[in-house]
């Protein structure tokens, strides 16, 4: 992949079939068909991610999207849900640190990401990481594969995605996400590419953090922030995943 060819690369990934062989692992080791996970920074938890499908169609409009409300239906219970290796601040290595597990869930020197699968038993994995790896840029590349590899073993999904910032100043945090998305044929959401028509990005005025607005798919204003734009577009590969999966188990 050149430098900026990961730019391009389309918002909803097409599911690779290895990834239905990694499902099916998932499911002889018992992870739950109906469950997902959030892995990441602040940016993860609930309020901001998700959440609100958990809370019923008076927190959401679909518009146009009405084909996702199956999906929805289909992971109750994990929108809403606080993740064990989500936490503001984390970074590439901090999900495989025990310093920050919690240890009211967790074995003694049992890392989050770890903690995390042990306990909710996901058949997929949102994993947002990469703004907090703007300080540590030499080891995100070795870190982020070791997250693939460990899910994969664990018959867990990794679905990546490009962050929306550009702190690193040259797209290269991004690029190396679409290369590793490339090299291990796990989905990547391109969100990314999703915000830049929206304004400034989809970035508040510190180039950071995302634009908030209600999850109003069918209103135009809404849609014009970040976070109603990333849950839409997290669904919608949720939801290519979830169907891709079903589909291979009925033939």
């Amino acid at each position: 992949m050149s430098p900026d060819e990961w730019r391009t690369l389309p918002l909803i990934p097409t599911v690779h079939p290895d990834m239905i062989d990694v499902y099916r692992l998932g499911q002889e080791l018992g992870n739950n068909p109906a469950a997902f996970s959030k892995i990441g920074d602040c940016g993860s938890t609930p309020a901001w991610f998700l959440g609100d499908f958990d809370r019923g169609p008076r927190f959401y409009r679909l518009g146009e999207h009405t084909y996702l409300e199956p999906v929805i239906q289909a992971f109750q219970g994990s929108f809403q849900r606080t993740s064990l290796a989500a936490k503001a601040g984390f970074n590439a290595a901090s999900v495989f640190s025990p310093l920050w597990s919690d240890p009211e869930y967790c074995q003694p020197q049992e890392a989050p990401l770890a903690c995390e699968y042990r306990v909710h038993k996901p058949s997929f994995a949102f994993i947002m990481l990469g703004s907090n790896d703007v300080w540590h840029q030499d080891s995100f590349n070795a870190q982020m594969r070791q997250i693939i590899e460990y899910s994969l073993t664990h018959g867990v999904i990794p679905i990546f995605s490009t962050k929306a910032d550009n702190l690193e100043k040259d797209g290269s945090l991004n690029l190396t996400i679409a290369r590793l998305a490339q090299e291990y044929n796990v989905p990547l959401l391109n969100y990314w590419r999703a915000v830049q028509p929206l304004p400034r990005q989809g970035l508040q005025e510190d180039k950071v953090h995302i634009t908030w607005a209600p999850n109003r798919f069918d209103d135009p204003e809404a849609m014009k922030a970040g976070w109603p734009v990333r849950n839409l577009t997290s669904l919608q590969v949720l939801d290519a995943l979830w169907r891709a999966v079903i589909i291979a188990e009925q033939e």
